[in-house]
């Protein structure tokens, strides 16, 4: 992994470096593998619209001043963990999944979970590699503009332990 590797909070200029990047790492990861529902109102649109919402939630995964891959971490959960293309295979997966690990616990919590559509193997197995335990299936709810979608998902979980200083 790249040593100008760095993380830190989003602002709102990055929402749309990161919107390009959960455009096509969702577009890879959930497609074919999720209701046709969701399909319908994940548009290209509105990954750029979310990611100018969820800026407070975001950190970015910055490799020689381009944004590389970013996390959203809400609480306990692990939203969201996309990487770009031309950075897949480089460890910048691994160490955005440290960091929302270290989020989570900085947040006070001793467990982390984080949603998978069963047909992404590949989420799947990266996950499981980095510690993650499938605690089995649950309906996901997915917001769209008329509400909740339901989503089939696995729920994977991740002892934290409180490191000490």
């Amino acid at each position: 992994m790249s040593s100008s590797l760095v993380f830190r909070p989003a602002t709102p200029a990055d929402a749309d470096a990161v919107a390009k990047i959960w455009y096509h790492g969702w577009q890879d990861g959930h497609l074919g593998h999720v209701p046709d529902s969701l399909v319908r109102v994940r548009t290209r649109q509105s990954f750029w619209t979310r990611a100018a919402q969820r800026v407070a939630d975001t950190t970015v995964a910055v490799v020689h001043g381009e944004v590389a891959g970013f996390v959203m971490v809400v609480g306990e959960e692990v939203e969201q963990v996309y990487v770009s293309s031309d950075h897949r295979g480089s460890g910048v997966a691994g160490a955005l999944l440290t960091e929302a690990e270290r989020l989570v616990r900085d947040g006070g919590h001793s467990r982390a979970w984080l949603a998978v559509a069963p047909g992404n193997a590949r989420a799947r197995r990266f996950y499981e590699r980095c510690g993650w335990a499938d605690d089995g299936l649950f309906d996901n709810r997915a917001f769209g503009p008329n509400g909740p979608i339901s989503v089939p998902c696995h729920r994977y979980v991740k002892a934290l332990p409180h490191l000490e200083d």
